[in-house]
């Protein structure tokens, strides 16, 4: 559905109508949603910063514990260095959230409530390089890359270079085999509250891509988890 050189004029795109709603790149913050993201925030802001020669304000933000389907102790949101002090810098600055896929919303809903915790933007913005509908939450995106209506029945992958090695975003079907694999992240996460740090981060990563490879990667995270018995039959 995109490829690299699409990818990178729908950005620039988003870029300039950031500018133009904000009036420039004054007291701007741009926010990327862990995983995929964290990349898009990164090269709007390179464009950003190109297009008015200045540098501006980027923060990796892991919402996974603000999930309403994942049961963890909260902790910081903020990831990257420095994040304590980057946390103040959010109070009346224009902050834009960026995310690859708006689809049910839940995912923004919990970026807005971990954001709440760490100051008072004057205003919250959303960008989101694919918008494909079915909402289930009250939330749309402010800029849009492209608009791309799909069955529930479809799944929208965007990869990165960064993340991915290539630049291309894909939609097709989802057998039922594999949408069973797309939502087993949730039972491997229960399990995982029990397991050690190691099988924490790679549930955490996959919570955050809701992987169709979960049950391959669950694998790994048995090598680890104590309760290998329980999750072998929740993955199954």
């Amino acid at each position: 559905m995109l490829e690299a050189t699409d990818m990178r004029r729908a950005l620039t795109r988003i870029s300039h109508e950031i500018l133009e709603f904000n009036k420039g790149a004054s007291d701007l913050v741009i926010v990327g949603v862990q995983t995929r993201g964290v990349p898009l925030a990164e090269r709007i802001a390179a464009i950003i910063g190109k297009l008015e020669n200045t540098s501006v304000s980027v923060i990796e933000l892991n919402i996974t514990k603000y999930r309403d389907d994942l049961a963890y102790e909260r902790h910081d949101p903020l990831e990257n260095s420095g994040a304590q002090a980057q946390s103040k810098q959010l109070n009346n600055k224009t902050v834009v959230l960026v995310d690859d896929v708006l689809y049910s919303g839940r995912t923004v809903r919990a970026a807005l409530d971990a954001l709440r915790e760490y100051g008072r933007p004057s205003v919250i913005k959303l960008a989101a390089l694919i918008d494909r509908g079915h909402r289930e939450v009250p939330i749309r995106a402010d800029f849009i890359g492209k608009n791309l209506p799909s069955a529930k029945s479809e799944r929208i992958l965007v990869r990165l270079a960064e993340t991915d090695g290539v630049d291309e975003v894909l939609i097709g079907d989802i057998s039922a085999a594999t949408e069973l694999k797309v939502n087993c992240f949730a039972d491997v996460a229960s399990v995982a509250t029990t397991a050690s740090s190691e099988a924490a981060a790679v549930v955490t990563s996959l919570a955050d891509s809701e992987s169709a490879a979960c049950a391959e990667d669950a694998a790994g995270i048995m090598s680890v988890a104590p309760a290998k018995t329980a999750l072998k039959e929740q993955v199954a």
